[in-house]
């Protein structure tokens, strides 16, 4: 095969963040390990937060987070930019500009330099989309294509987005479409309608910076972005972090074009099933069927943000994502516990 006919979704089994390591299986690898921090340290494990945070001084402090993944597309430039993006996404996640970044790769040397040049070439121009300074990195030969980022941002304190931040009464905005676990399953094998293709393209290498910006104007709740662990996943970690149950409206969540279509063709990866037995117990959604609920589960590969904000301003934010953001969408809200002994469930309505 040519160098410029290598499919990279080929060289690996599984793609993107349905690549992650399940949640039981690492939260059973780290039980018990005594992680060393100092007074600076604001955050940092604790929560499921995006990143974490270290106080500088009375005002300032740094945002430091790291995410790489195997290839979601086979262009080498374009899935640069999508491990740009998704690992640039959790600093925005937390209302933060990010400042710089370590690349991160695992690459085989059976292939030929020049690939890897278009996925660094890849990752740098979206960095310096993001204002983002890249200082170097660490590359090591692996038998499959890795790439991602180390980024560390910067924030004022009192402008941080925590998922702990949701309060009751206040709707939810989510800023992308869902569906990019399935759809890049689908692209693997060859199955997506080329204009299904540039929606997802479009999604996954879009920064999340204007929707962080948003949220800092407008004094956003919890925030968090919708990655690997899928919708249920990362938005059950910001209802038990804030103490609140969350309510979302299946009509009103944003969809890749196809998606239904590529569910019920059995394009479902690996991460469905390890984000429902993360997730068991605190998923309410026998309104959904099978193919609903499998829209709630999807890994999702640089998606969007995921907020709450107070409802008196969410129609005005929602109409400055919108020329940016085009799929975004109230998509629920955040309410008291239904159970009073059990915070943080998630309850999907048709």
């Amino acid at each position: 095969m040519s160098e410029n006919r290598i499919r990279l979704t080929q060289e690996v089994t599984c793609a993107g963040c349905a690549a992650k390591l399940a949640p039981a299986y690492l939260k059973e690898a780290v039980a018990g390990i005594n992680w060393p921090r100092s007074e600076a340290v604001l955050c940092a494990t604790e929560g499921n937060e995006d990143a974490g945070v270290y106080r500088l001084d009375q005002d300032w402090a740094l945002i430091q987070t790291t995410d790489f993944f195997t290839p979601v597309v086979d262009d080498p430039y374009l899935f640069g930019q999508v491990a740009a993006a998704n690992a640039l996404s959790d600093v925005y996640a937390m209302g933060a500009k990010p400042l710089s970044a370590l690349n991160i790769v695992c690459f085989p040397e059976t292939l030929s330099p020049s690939i890897l040049g278009e996925i660094l070439r890849g990752g740098a121009d979206k960095a310096k989309e993001a204002g983002c300074s890249i200082l170097g990195g660490h590359s090591v030969k692996d038998s499959e294509i890795k790439y991602g980022m180390a980024v560390t941002g910067k924030a004022r304190i009192k402008d941080i987005k925590y998922n702990r931040g949701a309060r009751a009464g206040e709707l939810l905005i989510l800023t992308k479409p869902l569906g990019t676990g399935v759809l890049n399953t689908a692209l693997k094998r060859g199955k997506l309608l080329d204009s299904t293709y540039e929606t997802l393209i479009y999604s996954m290498t879009l920064l999340n910076d204007w929707g962080a910006e948003l949220m800092v104007e407008y004094r956003a709740g919890g925030a968090t972005d919708i990655t690997g662990f899928s919708l249920a996943g990362h938005g059950m970690e910001m209802a038990r972090a804030s103490g609140v149950d969350l309510e979302f409206y299946f009509a009103s969540l944003p969809l890749m074009p196809e998606l239904l279509q590529q569910i019920e063709a059995g394009f479902v990866t690996r991460g469905d099933r390890s984000n429902r037995v993360y997730t068991d117990g605190f998923i309410d959604c026998h309104e959904l069927d099978s193919l609903q609920q499998s829209v709630v589960f999807d890994p999702q590969t640089s998606g969007g943000l995921l907020f709450s904000i107070a409802e008196d301003r969410a129609e005005e934010v929602l109409q400055k994502l919108k020329p940016r953001y085009l799929s975004a969408q109230i998509v629920g809200r955040v309410i008291d516990p239904k159970n009073p002994h059990k915070a943080g469930v998630l309850h999907f309505y048709a």
